[in-house]
């Protein structure tokens, strides 16, 4: 089997999954050393609650504005990558990958966004005990045919080598994407939404919510919402990327 993928890899290279450069020396990637290197991340310095970026370099406020004023459910937010919307155009960026991940249909780029993890995760897995993924609503899972958050949960599980548990919480109302809504909306659109169905499996636990973007953080502020009112001891938000 070695010897018939190194002859497939030499008949049809196998190519960057964000640019579609070839691949020749990095065996095993889907994604090539210039696209994860080219992601922006979010500028110093941040909120120590939501991570997002504080309004001035200058100032000794530890957390944003937004936070200060209406403090999230969830104990910390914390991502890799700043995802820009304007970059709809730009096939190489981190955001069209998502994009088409998500919307594409395409399943296979789930594997190459883990890659844009990095080596090392900006949360530890001595805070957790278990990771919880986003869930979608069966409409939306049937349509798509994946969870995007749950792929990525998987690889942030076995990367903190904790359990990953992708039934205790479900979606029982389908929302209308997020997409262009501004902060309010989104509050609206996604309350009540998520209902935790095997809550002996949060009660007592440090839970980790996985999700692929975050944008005002209403989704995952809710997840913490029903998983804190189930009995979780805290919930922390983990995002692949953040629009900023």
């Amino acid at each position: 089997m070695p010897a018939l993928a190194q002859v497939l890899d030499f008949l049809y290279p196998p190519r960057c999954a964000a640019c579609g450069t070839i691949l020749a020396s990095a065996p095993g990637r889907r994604v090539c050393a210039r696209c994860v290197a080219g992601v922006e991340l979010v500028p110093n310095p941040r909120c120590e609650v939501c991570g997002g970026p504080l309004e001035s370099a200058s100032s000794d406020a530890k957390q944003c504005a937004r936070c200060l004023a209406h403090p999230p459910r969830y104990r910390l937010a914390r991502t890799v990558a700043r995802y820009r919307t304007t970059a709809e155009d730009e096939p190489g960026t981190l955001p069209a990958l998502i994009r088409r991940h998500k919307y594409g249909l395409d399943q296979s780029v789930g594997r190459a966004l883990v890659e844009y993890l990095g080596d090392d995760l900006p949360v530890l897995a001595a805070d957790y005990d278990v990771v919880i993924p986003v869930p979608l609503h069966w409409r939306r899972l049937w349509w798509r045919g994946f969870n995007q958050a749950a792929l990525l949960a998987a690889e942030v599980a076995r990367r903190l080598d904790l359990p990953l548990d992708t039934t205790a919480m479900s979606r029982r109302r389908f929302t209308p994407p997020q997409t262009a809504r501004h902060h309010d909306e989104r509050i609206k659109n996604v309350r009540r939404a998520f209902a935790v169905t095997h809550p002996e499996r949060v009660i007592g636990r440090r839970v980790l919510i996985v999700d692929d973007v975050m944008t005002t953080g209403a989704t995952v502020d809710e997840c913490a919402r029903a998983l804190l009112a189930a009995g979780a001891a805290s919930v922390d938000v983990f995002t692949l990327a953040r629009v900023l």
